[in-house]
This record gives C-alpha cells, structure tokens and sequence, in this order.
C-alpha cells in the first residue's frame, strides 16, 4: 500500500507549482467532447461571438451610425422629395396647373380636335405675329418713307425687332423648357432655338409692337381697340394651337411690355443716327 505521502505528493504533482491542493468534483461531468473541440477550435470561438445577441446589436447600432452619419448619403432630389418645402410645393402645384390647363386649351393642336377647324385661321394668327414678316415690313416702310420722322419710327422699330429676337433667343437658349407634348412642328419658318417654349416669342413681339404702334402712330379709338385685339388674340392662338403653355405666354406678353421700355431708353433721334454715321465715316 503506498505511503499517504506518495498519494499526497501525485495529487500536488497535479495542482501545479503552488503546492495546493484541488481536487474534482465528483458530481460534476465532464463536457462532451464535441464541446471540448469546439472550445480548443479559435475558428469555432469567433463564429459563436459574432452569433452572439450583444455583438449583434452592436454591429446593428454601429451599421446605423454609419449611416446616418456617413457612408453613403441620399441623393439630393431624394432629401427634397423627402422633406419638401413650401416654395417647392408651390411651384409644383403651379407647373401641375399650367400643364392641365395648357393641355385644356390646345383645342387647335391638330385636325382631329375639338376645334381643328379653326387650325387654319389660327395659324393665319400665327403667321400676323411671326418676325419675318414685321422684319420685312418694318424695313420696306423704312425705304420708302420720305419724312425724317417716319424713318426714325420705322428705323426704331426694327432696332426693337431685333431686340426681341435676340433676347427671346437667350432666354430660351438659357431656360431650354420644351414645347407641349400635343404641339404639332408645322410652324411658319423655324430656327433652332424654336424648339424651346419658354417664353412665346410671339407674345414678347405682340405685347412690345402693340405699345410701340400705339406710342407713335396716330390711330382712331377703333384701330387702337383693334391693335389690342390683335396683341391678346395672337398670344391666346398660342395656347390654341399648343404651340405654347399658358405660362410661356403670360411671361412673354411681361417680357415684351417690359421691353419696349428699353427701347425707348435706346431710341435713335435724327441727332443721334447722325453723330454715328460720322463717327463712322
């Protein structure tokens, strides 16, 4: 039988190099070994910490911060959908308008309209505000007037003519809103920038003709209430014909009111036309 010392010193062999004693629990058993190979294996080890619930909602939080915060952020059209404001709403509300309405009043935009019967008188309108027509007028009055003060009407009249085609060009040039998609390309004499819509070139001239006729020719009470007439029915004819979109027309008639100011601000008076030709000469 051995010697209490010899088992002391096996069961001290065991604990270590402290000296102290411990011993197993005998009620306890021992893991399975499965449990055993799972805990020696370090792949096993990382798998379950990143199964596990606390490390989960930490890398929920932590993919929000991220986010929120940083990685890839909302488009900008997106953030404006999401959070309007009130000069967006309104401003779309009055685009929704003027297309409904626009779309309303094109009851001339072809043949097989409401009014297609009323297409041709209407593009007879069309053609009474187009610019050639007031560039050749304007022009073949200038060559055969025989006063100083009709060539200096009609002189004026052409520089604002050509004031209007060069600043309608810009702004559409510039704002580039395409035409209605019910407008027919059949119109009288088309350049480039008549693909846009914005604003009616032929408003503009209507709006700015109708002031200057009524500034510098004598007219009788009913030519004058004709001459107005002729303005406001060649911007309607705009909308009827879908050329146009009822705000294209409405800034066009502003446009070229404000215009003829500014021709009268550049008016060429006899003495003025004379002092360039002698600078030019």
């Amino acid at each position: 039988m051995p010697s209490p010392k010899a088992r002391s010193g096996g069961v001290g062999g065991s604990s270590g190099s402290s000296g102290r004693y411990e011993f197993m629990s005998l009620s306890r058993s021992p893991p399975p070994p499965a449990l055993q190979r799972q805990g020696s294996d370090p792949t096993a080890a990382r798998l379950r910490a990143a199964d596990s619930p606390t490390r989960r909602r930490g890398s929920g939080s932590s993919t929000a911060s991220t986010s929120s915060t940083g990685g890839q952020q909302l488009p900008e059209e997106d953030c404006m959908r999401l959070n309007p404001s009130i000069l967006g709403i309104a401003l779309s509300s009055l685009l929704a308008i003027d297309l409904w309405l626009s779309k309303r009043l094109g009851v001339c935009a072809c043949e097989d309209s409401s009014w297609g019967s009323v297409r041709p008188l209407m593009k007879l309108v069309e053609v009474s505000g187009h610019g050639i027509p007031w560039l050749v007028g304007a022009a073949y009055c200038l060559y055969k007037s025989d006063s100083a003060a009709g060539q200096e009407v009609m002189l004026n009249l052409l520089m604002a003519l050509v004031l209007d085609l060069v600043l309608v060009s810009i702004v559409k040039a510039v704002v580039r809103r395409r035409r209605p998609a019910h407008n027919r390309m059949d119109m009288f004499a088309t350049f480039s920038v008549d693909r846009y819509s914005f604003p009616s070139g032929h408003a503009t001239r209507a709006a700015m003709c109708a002031r200057f006729l009524l500034a510098h020719l004598v007219l009788a009470a009913p030519l004058r209430v004709l001459v107005l007439l002729w303005a406001a029915f060649v911007g309607f004819s705009r909308v009827l014909l879908g050329r146009h979109n009822v705000t294209d027309v409405a800034f066009g008639f502003f446009m070229g009111y404000c215009q003829y100011n500014l021709v009268e601000a550049l008016w060429l008076s006899p003495v003025t036309l004379q002092s360039m030709v002698g600078q030019l000469e």
